[in-house]
């Protein structure tokens, strides 16, 4: 699975110079060269437009993006700033790598904090081979553990000029319209709430935001082919959601169960095979044939399947908070910071079962 999460960049950012140890300072020195370098990159979209050196493809699709980008203010009232308003080709097929480390018997994410963002549950790389070592440390440990490539990260819209502003990037930018539109809206949320150290909430919000701006995105400006096209994707997702969100429970339930612990196990990869059984059922019915989560399925684990929690279990109560809202995008961000002020149990409790 292939999505976004708010990397410790930002933190790293303001605060290196105060940290002390030295796997710290390594982490932290990559995590700032890798951010300056992406910076460096980058270029604004018409400059790219009107080089004749572009790919005639890349130009429809930056011209796309300015479209898009321009839909995210005026009709979804996300920040009006200079995010998504340039591009960067970073010559990788991904901006970051993240690492997610779950112990054996638990769907828990282990968690680093940094400095603003708060405690996450991942740890990310600017460098492929970097991430592999952290993994196979975590699994020494005797961590489940997954790496997994993030095609785009927010730095919270916190640091002021449009040299810090978040760019495109190659890593997403021949996504498919209705994708594309949804990464962009997702990405512009983060800057509009955030609470530190509560990435359910932050991806949950975040998700919410992306799939009711891209359902007005395709009303308003998707042609027949391109909604038919992320309708087609949207359902394969919403199946990939369903079965591994039912795993989830069926885990959680094991783990959290008086069984031994050699009969959790044996329950675990009843479960696990159960998952990826279903999995080839989809892929030879509704699916037809279609193989493009082979590598997900592949590596699952807890570490896996404690991302997917993040990204989709509350969606369900931000998608409610903003019908109570009337529909009011205003309205609804402005409930939204005011809960993401709030402790942590307080907020979940208002936002409701």
């Amino acid at each position: 699975m292939k999505r976004r999460l708010v990397l410790g960049a930002l933190g790293a950012l303001v605060l290196a110079g105060g940290i002390t140890g030295c796997g710290t300072l390594g982490y932290y020195g990559q995590s700032i060269g890798g951010h300056f370098s992406l910076l460096n990159s980058a270029r604004p979209v018409p400059d790219w437009i009107a080089d004749p050196a572009t790919p005639a493809q890349l130009r429809e699709r930056l011209a796309l993006t300015e479209s898009i980008r321009d839909f995210a203010v005026q009709a979804l009232h996300l920040p009006d700033n200079a995010s998504y308003r340039r591009y960067a080709d970073l010559n990788r097929t991904a901006a970051v790598w993240n690492v997610v480390a779950t112990p054996e018997l638990d769907l828990t994410l282990k968690t680093w904090c940094f400095p603003i963002v708060g405690c996450v549950g991942y740890r990310g790389y600017f460098d492929r081979a970097a991430a592999d070592a952290e993994a196979a440390e975590l699994r020494a440990q005797g961590l489940e553990v997954g790496v997994y490539p993030v095609p785009a990260y927010s730095t919270l819209g916190r640091i002021p000029g449009a040299y810090f502003s978040d760019p495109l990037l190659n890593t997403f930018i021949r996504y498919a319209e209705g994708d594309l539109a949804r990464l962009i809206f997702h990405e512009l949320a983060h800057q509009v709430a955030y609470a530190p150290g509560d990435t359910v909430f932050n991806e949950s919000f975040a998700t919410a935001v992306e799939r009711i701006g891209v359902q007005r995105w395709l009303a308003a400006h998707g042609s027949p082919a391109v909604r038919e096209e992320y309708q087609r994707l949207e359902a394969r997702r919403e199946d990939f959601r369903a079965l591994t969100l039912r795993t989830r429970v069926t885990l959680d339930g094991i783990f959290r169960s008086s069984r031994t612990d050699d009969e959790k196990r044996v329950a675990k990869a009843e479960a696990m095979a159960a998952m990826r059984a279903e999995y080839e059922a989809l892929k030879a019915g509704p699916w037809g044939g279609f193989k493009g989560y082979d590598p997900w399925f592949e590596r699952a684990n807890n570490a896996a399947l404690g991302v997917i929690g993040a990204y989709f279990e509350l969606v369900p109560r931000f998608e409610a908070l903003f019908q109570a809202q009337g529909g009011d995008f205003d309205r609804f961000y402005a409930e939204v910071r005011r809960l993401a002020a709030l402790p942590q149990a307080e907020r979940r409790a208002t936002l409701g079962p």
